[in-house]
């Protein structure tokens, strides 16, 4: 294993494994330390394609000692060149979609979860938890039911009932917080000096943000171990977006990879933007907002790593924009008649932003563009409810007739 412990973000200093996540001496963000300099490229490699099916093929990249025999191994979720949305969006660009809604859970939070737990177990942990908008609290409760594990999840109490079924059936305690997320997040830092669980986003954040890496190794291995040119991903916290960043550049500096960090692209709601607000502005900081989009699994109004997205976002040449409600439900509906693939609302973010940079013409002809959907579309129903539509006609050839072609002629 490659860790070396813990560092701070800000001053750099460092600190044994352990379940920290601020530095006690500027109270800036703790990382996971590594020294890859003992590591081949060539064995490496050799290791990974003969990995597991699934995110512990990249151990050598993650806080974990080895594979730790896994019941639900998320990961080498597909990655889908989508030929079609490229040409509904008028863009000739290789646009491909990263579909996570394919893991164990229906959403990419499988992957930082397993990470968590896994080092929740070497440090002796017997129950964990977690602040969520819901997809993680699916992804804890999972995990708990599958290693026998205690477990509660935290969640605002007026959560899509789709999120909170899908958290319940598993047999965890789910706590439902009369606030919105930040109000539940607060209350897990503060729950975490009195209650010996291992809060998965919180003092096991440093490791548990690791998971995130693994989207980008399998982007790289999906396309022939090579970069893409662009990326287009959610923002909720942050961390998602940066630990990309931070996945690409570990394959670039251990040379498995040849090239430079792709132009970076961010998404968040208009009712829930501190970091597109933050960039579009020229700030380096961003100022907390107080959450109302129907994107709820990206509604964080004070994002932990916002400052470095925006830093990410910079130095890769990229940007960050927010879209409406409206563009949301557009998203969504685009991504699914252009590939197939049905997203929840943080989806149909990402997507609403994919258009918009097409239409400004930012991606040139034969770029490789991977836009992350990191939810299932059967989360989110309520969000989608009023934007389809039926034929409903009688049970017989008359009716069937009569329908079809007073819509030929409307046509």
């Amino acid at each position: 294993m490659s860790v070396e412990g813990l560092k701070c973000k800000e001053c750099g200093t460092k600190y044994e494994e352990s379940a920290a996540y601020f530095c006690e001496n500027c109270f800036g963000p703790l990382e996971v330390s590594y020294d890859h300099s003992g590591l081949d490229a060539a064995e490496v490699k050799r290791r990974i394609q003969a990995g597991s099916h699934g995110i512990w093929r990249y151990s050598d990249f993650l806080p974990i000692s080895g594979n730790p025999g896994d019941p639900l191994e998320p990961g080498l979720t597909p990655l889908v060149r989508a030929d079609r949305l490229a040409e509904l969006l008028g863009t000739e660009a290789e646009v491909y979609v990263k579909n996570d809604a394919a893991n164990p859970t229906h959403s990419f939070k499988d992957r930082v979860v397993a990470v968590a737990v896994a080092k929740a177990k070497e440090l002796g942990f017997d129950t964990i938890a977690c602040a969520s908008t819901g997809n993680l609290a699916n992804a804890v409760a999972a995990r708990a039911a599958a290693e026998g594990l205690e477990s509660y999840v935290l969640v605002p109490a007026d959560l899509e009932e789709q999120k909170l079924l899908a958290s319940d059936v598993y047999g965890t305690n789910l706590v439902g917080v009369r606030g919105n997320y930040d109000a539940v997040n607060r209350l897990c830092t503060e729950l975490v000096d009195t209650q010996p669980w291992a809060f998965v986003n919180v003092n096991l954040r440093p490791y548990y943000a690791e998971g995130s890496k693994t989207l980008a190794f399998e982007t790289v291995e999906q396309l022939g171990w090579e970069l893409p040119d662009r990326v287009v991903a959610p923002i909720g916290s942050g961390s998602l977006f940066t630990k990309l960043g931070r996945g690409f550049q570990e394959w670039i500096d251990l040379g498995l990879v040849e090239g430079d960090q792709p132009t970076f692209h961010g998404a968040q709601a208009d009712g829930c933007s501190p970091v597109a607000t933050a960039f579009a502005e020229g700030h380096d900081v961003c100022k907390p907002q107080r959450p109302d989009t129907i994107a709820k699994s990206l509604a964080i109004g004070d994002p932990a790593d916002g400052p470095y997205a925006i830093e990410h976002a910079r130095q890769t040449g990229g940007n960050i924009s927010s879209v409406s409600d409206e563009e949301i439900r557009e998203g969504i509906k685009l991504l699914a008649e252009g590939t197939g693939i049905f997203t929840e609302t943080a989806g149909g973010v990402t997507i609403a932003v994919l258009r918009r940079l097409a239409e400004r013409g930012e991606f040139k002809a034969g770029e490789k563009v991977v836009a992350y959907i990191t939810g299932e579309g059967l989360k989110t129903l309520d969000a989608t409810r009023d934007t389809f539509s039926m034929h409903e006609i009688d049970p017989n050839l008359e009716s069937f007739d009569s329908e079809f072609a007073a819509q030929e002629v409307s046509a």
